[in-house]
This record gives structure tokens, C-alpha cells and sequence, in this order.
């Protein structure tokens, strides 16, 4: 039997994109991971990839994981909520006390922060920038 989803779609399959009337579920969004730059790792091999879902004005609404690593990273101005997973953000300018960040957690950063992710946890995120 295949179930219909709230988005139009069937089970097993989901929209590229996040349209008006629709929903997507985010926590199984095949995201596609690619290594980083080894300019902004620091520890292990973490791998990170997005999924972009929408615009809302000129903002994106997305999809962002990082598997278990430590990585520095210059940020872009953002809200974001955590889905999954744990790390913590260390702001290497000096520009806020560091976070602990895991399920449920709900951030702000600024563009131009320099950052440092200590991803324990493979972490993934819904993110509006």
C-alpha cells in the first residue's frame, strides 16, 4: 500500500523544494554530504552538505548537516533550530560565549562570525539565512 503524504508525494519520496501548502519532513531529507575544505578542518573528516527548501522573502529556508568533526567556518546572518545530534560552537572572534547546541536548540548568528563546530554528534539543522 502507498500512503500519500501531506505534501502531495508518496512514502519513500520527497519535494525538492518546500512550496505553499506543502510540507516536508526534515529529519529524513536525504541531504547530500561532501568533504569539507581542509582550510576549515581542524579534527577528523567531517563531511557537511544543505538541501535548499524555499525562499521566503530573500531569505533561504534549507537543510544543513554535519557529521562528527571539529571545522571553523565564517558565518552568514542566520536563525537556526537543531533537529538532531550535539556540538558545540565556539565564536573564535571573541564575538559571544560559546554554545552547547543539541535537539530543540534555537540560534542566531551573525554574518561575518568566525566559528569553530565541534560536532560530537552527526548534527543537522533547519536554517533560515
Amino acid at each position: 500500500m502507498t500512503l500519500s503524504q501531506s505534501d502531495g508525494s508518496t512514502e519513500g519520496s520527497e519535494p525538492s523544494t518546500l512550496e505553499p501548502g506543502r510540507s516536508v519532513v526534515a529529519a529524513g531529507l536525504p541531504v547530500p554530504l561532501e568533504a569539507l575544505p581542509d582550510s576549515q578542518v581542524e579534527s577528523g573528516a567531517p563531511l557537511a552538505g544543505a538541501v535548499a527548501l524555499a525562499t521566503l522573502g530573500e531569505a533561504e529556508i534549507g537543510v544543513w548537516e554535519h557529521t562528527p568533526g571539529v571545522s571553523t567556518d565564517v558565518e552568514a546572518d542566520e536563525v537556526f533550530v537543531v533537529l538532531s545530534g550535539r556540538a558545540t560552537i565556539d565564536f573564535t572572534d571573541g564575538s559571544a560565549a560559546p554554545l552547547e547546541v543539541g535537539p530543540g536548540s534555537v540560534v542566531r548568528l551573525a554574518e561575518g562570525q568566525a566559528t569553530r563546530w565541534t560536532v560530537t554528534e552527526t548534527l543537522r539543522k533547519v536554517y533560515i539565512a
